[in-house]
């Protein structure tokens, strides 16, 4: 299923000026009905100047890749919530940040495509790994563990 603009507001709980998705696609399903565990998606985003995490020099700041990551993992999260029946999307956290290597920072008008899958869940902590990129180019990746109430 995909989602585009408005819509992504139904998979995630943050809200302009703060959303972070502007599409949302190719959702796997998780391996089993109760945990996230071998979800994946992908996601894009197209660099805007209103965009909150603009440097000066139109580029993005890092902390708006992981920000951007985050919410992929949150998106992926809400459409498996949606498919389970939800009518809200569930709120998460950045618990920890690992593993954060980037390439370089993305600039005005760019589309940055992003992979995230879910990896191991324990209750409300899910391990997940992104990888941005523009174009063919891998900009940055991270891994992540998300809280998800």
């Amino acid at each position: 299923m995909k989602y585009v603009g408005k819509n992504i507001e139904r998979l995630i709980p943050q809200r302009k000026p703060f959303v972070m998705v502007d599409e949302f696609e190719d959702a796997e399903p998780p391996a089993t009905a109760d945990s996230l565990t071998g979800a994946s998606c992908t996601t894009s985003l197209t660099v805007r100047k209103d965009n909150y995490f603009m440097l000066p020099g139109d580029e993005m700041s890092t902390s708006g890749l992981i920000e951007h990551i985050a919410q992929s993992a949150s998106a992926l999260a809400g459409h498996v919530a949606t498919q389970q029946g939800a009518v809200r999307p569930p709120v998460g956290m950045i618990a920890e940040v690992k593993h954060f290597v980037c390439q370089r920072r993305p600039r005005l008008h760019e589309l940055i495509t992003t992979t995230v899958t879910m990896g191991f869940s324990f209750g409300s902590m899910t391990l997940c790994h992104g990888t941005s990129s523009i174009g063919d180019n891998t900009i940055c990746e991270v891994d992540l563990k998300i809280f998800i109430q």
